[in-house]
Parts: C-alpha cells; structure tokens; sequence
C-alpha cells in the first residue's frame, strides 16, 4: 500500500476502533478455559457414586492411602498414556502441580537420592539449565523461573524441535538437565511432533546422562478437531526400546475433559520413577483425592467413552476455531500482515505479526475492551526476540463474545501495522 493510500485507510480504521470503544466491550480471549458448555457434559459425576466407595481392589476410596492411586484410575490413565498400569501415577486435580513437584523434587532432592539432586551439579555462579522449545506454554517456563534454571530457547518448525539444536546443546553443556514438551498440538502453535523427531527423543538420554528428564506434557492426546487426526509415536515405547525409559517423564490429565478444576492428573515413567516420586510426594501428603478418582473411572470407564465425550467437546470447539480461522482470512488474508496456523487439535490458534507488532496489536485490542494473552508470554522470560508472538484462544467465550473479538482483532493488526 502507497503512503498515500495508507493514511486515508489508517483513519478509517480509527474511526472504526473509537466505535468500538465506545460500545466498552469486555471480551477476554486469554486462556484455554473450556466453555460451561463443556464443563456441563461432565455434570453426572455429581453423585455417580451413589453410596458406593469400594475401588476395583475392594479397598474403601474415603480413607487414606493409595498413593499410587486406585487401581482402576491407574489402568484407565496407562491406556491413555499408552503403557501399562505399573509405570503409572495418579494424582489430584492439576497435571501442572505434578510437574512442579516432579521438577522440583529433582532439583532439590534429585532423581535418583540425594547424590544425583540437580542444584548439587552446579558450581558456583553456575545454573541448572532446561531446553525450552518455544513458542511454549508459559506456566513450565514460570516452574523454571521460580526455581531459578536458567532456561534456553530452542527452535521449532512444523515436525517439532530442531532436534540438531537440542543433540548440539546437550552434547555441549552438562548443566542441561530437561527440556520442556507439549509433543501434540504443541501449546500454542499445534504442531505435533513428527515420528523422526520422537524416536530422537527417545535417545537423548545417550547424550545427557541418566540424572536429564524430559518432561513430556501431553495435555492435547485426545483433543481432535478432525477426522483422522494426526497420530504421536509412543515415546515411552522407544525409550524402552533405547533403555533411556528413566529418562521420560509423561504427564497427562482429564483437565480439558471433564471439570477443569477437580479432574485427575497421571504421570508415567519408570517403575523406579514412579516408587522414587511416590516416595518423594508421601512426605507432602497422605494419599490423592480417590473419591474423585473413583468418580472418574463410574463415569469415564474406558477410553471408547473418554473418547465419545471428546466428540461433544469437538462439537462446541470446532465450530469456534472456524470463526477465528475466518475472520483471519476475511480480514487479513493476502494483506501480508501476519501469518497463523489451522490446528487439527488442542486449543490455541497462534498469530505472528510483522516484526515488532505483538505488543501493539496487545494494546490496541486492550483499548478496545479485548483482553489477549500479553504479547511474549510464550517464550522463556517473557521475551520473544521479534515481538511477533499472539496467543489465541477461542474455547471459553461465546460464538457471539468470539464474533465480536475477532473484528476488532483483525483492524488491530491492520491499524498497527499502518502505524508502523
């Protein structure tokens, strides 16, 4: 566009945003809650139980104990995790809780007794370090900050993390002790790991040693969009085959599945993993909520039921991730104003604006009633190096909330980058 035609669509675009402020919008595309819509399709778990608290075992689910968690809960959360009920944990509520004790027991406590604690392995002035792939989801890079490891960005393309970069780095710095991954429908750019770059994976316990974890979040396992959706080779399987399974740390939850904020979450590994963090977490607690536990398994039972539900939460979602998906195209297709990704899953859309645009565009919609996740929280520190970054979020609000947000996104993209 000329500079002379510019300044003439720039007012335009102005007078449409002091438009919409006036109409003081509060729209919030922030985070990936679900819907009430789909929180509502797991209201039977109220009351499933019905009296009846007696676990697949015979054991009562209201006293204490069970740390490993029930056993019908621990065979349900191996079946989603693809691996067998021995190497599994299940726990509370939060899967990110889990990573968080799991992180930071290894750091202060270690993985394998005290000897082997991370904070131990460096030197003075020195850091632990984590591999982050980024753009990446912001809560394991607050894990890392608050915890004080230093964190290192790796790049990632449309098979996952350059794995020549990760193989270089762990080669080259011993002080590396994890790296991050969210392997299917990667938060927020929905890639999902190539089968190359798992098999990869499975081996870098040969280059970083057996005291390096990589923690596998696989949040997004059965959170389709499409048919034939795209499959995600079994890590767990090929570290075994590698004998690098201590190395793997695979976490899970029913978070974005049933209630959002009273699910359960499951970790697996190792079985030397799973007694060694069992061990770690029964001095912090005496057992999980296994009423929840039971709850979920009356009412999951199996994974053709788990995955019956993930149809009618595709139902609510896919008919929003069109809507954004359109106003992208309607708007600023052919524009070369920014480029986006079409998920065949998870819950986020990821837009990059022209170089140095992100936190502009942020403030822009921020003006105008629309809150957006802050520009640069998908990379480690808060810092993405050309300020391109937009994380969007189409699950909580309405199709109507999710119409209205979308139009004033569409001419804050425009308007700064006429700005500009």
């Amino acid at each position: 566009m000329s500079t002379s035609n510019a300044q003439p669509r720039r007012q335009e675009l102005l007078n449409q945003y002091q438009q919409i402020q006036a109409k003081k919008l509060n729209l919030d595309v922030t985070r990936g809650k679900p819907a009430t819509s789909q929180l509502n399709l797991s209201d039977s778990l109220d009351g499933i139980l019905a009296g009846n608290y007696k676990c697949a075992d015979g054991t009562d689910a209201r006293n204490y104990g069970g740390g490993l968690g029930i056993p019908e809960a621990r065979q349900f959360a191996a079946d989603y995790l693809e691996t067998t009920a021995a190497r599994v944990m299940v726990g509370g509520n939060s899967s990110l809780q889990m990573m968080y004790q799991y992180v930071q027991g290894a750091f202060q406590h270690g993985v394998r007794g005290a000897d082997s604690a991370w904070v131990r392995e460096a030197g003075s002035g020195q850091r632990i370090k984590f591999l982050c792939p980024a753009p990446g989801y912001d809560r394991h890079f607050s894990i890392c900050e608050y915890l004080g490891i230093e964190m290192i960005p790796v790049t990632m393309d449309e098979s996952g993390p350059d794995m020549n970069q990760v193989e270089a780095l762990l080669r080259n710095d011993p002080l590396i002790k994890g790296i991050w991954c969210v392997p299917k429908y990667a938060n927020p750019n929905g890639v999902v790991y190539s089968a190359a770059v798992v098999e990869r994976f499975a081996q870098l316990g040969k280059i970083a040693g057996a005291n390096f974890r990589i923690m596998w979040d696989n949040a997004y396992a059965e959170h389709h969009l499409v048919d034939n959706p795209p499959v995600l080779a079994n890590i767990l399987a090929l570290s075994e085959k590698y004998g690098t399974l201590d190395n793997v740390i695979v976490i899970g939850s029913t978070s974005k599945i049933t209630h959002a904020g009273a699910g359960i979450a499951f970790i697996a590994s190792s079985e030397a993993n799973i007694q060694a963090f069992n061990d770690h977490l029964g001095i912090q607690s005496i057992g999980p909520d296994k009423v929840n536990q039971l709850r979920h398994m009356r009412m999951l039972k199996d994974m053709d039921a788990l995955r019956a539900l993930m149809q009618q939460h595709r139902a609510i979602l896919q008919p929003k991730f069109e809507l954004v998906l359109k106003h992208l195209e309607q708007g600023l297709g052919g524009k070369g104003l920014g480029s986006w990704n079409k998920p065949a899953g998870g819950y986020f859309i990821l837009f990059d604006t022209l170089p140095d645009q992100a936190d502009k565009v942020v403030k822009l919609c921020a003006g105008a009633g629309v809150k957006l996740t802050p520009a640069g929280s998908t990379w480690p520190y808060k810092k993405d190096p050309a300020n391109t970054n937009i994380r969007l979020a189409p699950s909580f609000p309405s199709l109507a909330e999710l119409d209205e947000a979308m139009q004033v996104f569409v001419l804050c993209v425009e308007l700064a980058a006429l700005d500009q």
